[in-house]
């Protein structure tokens, strides 16, 4: 492809999402910016979150997965709707109750200031690392595609990266992504859809022979019944159910997107749809994984030695220029569309939580608002950058397989609050939560030592010893008198 198309196609992108910014953002204010004014339909919130729930990491790894893993991490998307049901059922009608701007606020009410704390500074750092290493892959793709070409530093391509994501998310906020999120959704679903149209077009097989292809081929292998290996499918199951509580019930991020519905039958709405059609998405994305190693193989083209490198090569390299323009528009939405809520949910965390936003006047609300949302961008922008600088793959994964580790410690503070009643010793959560990571870490040593792949239970663990310690700073503790049980047993239900 040619690097000026690329461009074109990008500029031209961006220039639409600043006409829905502009729009959008009209007599914007601080509530604009965290809540949308609570005003969001909530068809759109779900299809939005659709694109939000799944990033450019999503869209470049899931079909390189299908070579090594098979269709085995549908396994973890059924147990996602396990995961949503709690969400809709248990965490959307406390929050709604409570009228929270960010759900951490819940852990102060629920166990004290340094909960409160604790629970926002982890979701600060899993936000931060998690966005910056999307930003990442997708800065990755356009050095690539147009910037190396032109002797474009890294950094330089970084910025404009991020700027542009600043500009039409500084003033409207949320009320600004929930409109581009739709925009973005779109994209990202119609890029996959007609390149695996177009792939299927060109294999000597035809649908019907694809279809039967895949019936009757490895790759299509969904359940694994072997408990040794981490795609286990009770593993999976359980762990997708998990990862959904605390990835998305217990993340500001993909929250505060519900929070912008109208009314809690609205949000509890966007979260059925939403769970719903996740399925036929992750399907698709899996189908055209599939349909990625068949192209190789008919074209006898080298599989790359990393998945991820499969899409993006044959898209940039091999591919019909509207497949190879159609995987630009995809990757830039699929990216895009977390990254620019991470950024707004990121601001909103850090004003309300550590600097009391909502209890200052309007005017000096905003000023702070606008000062906060650049200081995150320019963290990311640092971030993204020493993600260049260690310059092995390995690493990143790494990197980003710790920030997983942070939902761990969120998962045991609500999970604690919402089922027992009892009070802990607030002034030593911070520890506790610092402590439940380390030693899941070391467990997922020792279990790997012994020939048994925790895999994505290591949430599951992470959460459960952080309840366990929290059940111990509660030993001890008078119990609340009737009243305060009362109050206590308010927020939990």
């Amino acid at each position: 492809m040619n690097s000026l198309l690329i461009l074109s196609l990008i500029a031209g992108y961006f220039a639409v999402l600043l006409v829905i910014s502009h729009v959008t953002s009209r007599k914007a204010n601080s509530d604009t910016f965290f809540r949308a004014n609570r005003q969001a339909p909530w068809y759109v919130v779900a299809f939005g979150m659709i694109g939000a729930s799944l990033s450019g990491v999503t869209f470049i790894s899931v079909p390189g997965w299908v070579g090594t893993t098979q269709f085995t991490y549908f396994q973890l998307v059924l147990g996602y709707l396990l995961g949503y049901f709690v969400i809709g059922a248990v965490l959307l009608p406390l929050y709604y109750r409570l009228n929270l701007t960010t759900i951490y606020t819940y852990l102060e009410q629920r166990f004290g200031f340094w909960s409160y704390k604790t629970g926002s500074a982890f979701f600060l750092l899993s936000r931060t690392v998690g966005s910056a290493l999307r930003l990442f892959l997708v800065a990755n793709v356009l050095q690539l595609g147009i910037f190396d070409a032109w002797g474009v530093p890294f950094g330089v391509t970084v910025l404009i990266t991020i700027v542009l994501i600043w500009l039409y998310t500084y003033r409207g906020g949320m009320g600004t992504v929930v409109w581009t999120d739709t925009l973005q959704t779109f994209c990202m679903l119609m890029a996959v859809a007609v390149s695996l149209y177009l792939i299927v077009q060109e294999l000597p097989v035809g649908w019907a022979g694809f279809a039967k292809t895949v019936a009757e081929s490895d790759y299509s292998t969904i359940f694994n019944w072997n408990p040794k290996e981490g795609s286990y499918f009770w593993k999976q199951f359980l762990s997708g159910a998990f990862i959904a509580i605390a990835m998305t019930g217990l993340d500001q991020d993909m929250m505060q997107k519900n929070l912008t519905c109208r009314s809690l039958r609205d949000s509890q709405k966007n979260m059925f749809w939403f769970t719903l059609a996740l399925l036929p998405v992750n399907l698709l994305f899996l189908c055209l994984g599939t349909a990625l190693y068949l192209y190789a193989n008919a074209k006898g083209i080298e599989i790359p030695a990393r998945t991820d490198d499969l899409y993006p090569l044959l898209a940039l390299n091999h591919f019909t220029l509207v497949a190879g323009v159609l995987f630009v528009l995809g990757i830039v939405a699929a990216a895009y569309s977390s990254a620019d809520s991470a950024l707004t949910a990121l601001t909103t965390s850090f004003c309300v939580d550590f600097l009391n936003v909502e209890k200052k006047p309007e005017e000096e609300r905003q000023r702070t608002r606008r000062r906060v949302h650049i200081g995150f961008s320019l963290v990311l922008l640092v971030v993204i950058l020493l993600f260049r600088a260690l310059n092995d793959a390995s690493v990143v994964s790494a990197v980003f397989t710790a920030a997983g580790y942070t939902y761990g410690p969120l998962l045991g503070l609500f999970s604690f609050g919402l089922i027992l009643r009892r009070p802990v010793r607030d002034a030593w959560v911070p520890a506790v939560c610092v402590l439940a990571p380390v030693l899941t870490y070391l467990i997922s040593l020792w279990a790997s030592s012994h020939g048994h792949d925790i895999g994505f239970t290591l949430l599951i663990l992470n959460g459960a010893l952080t309840f366990f310690g929290l059940y111990l700073l509660s030993l001890g503790l008078p119990q609340p008198a009737p009243t305060e049980k009362a109050a206590v047993s308010v927020l939990r239900n």
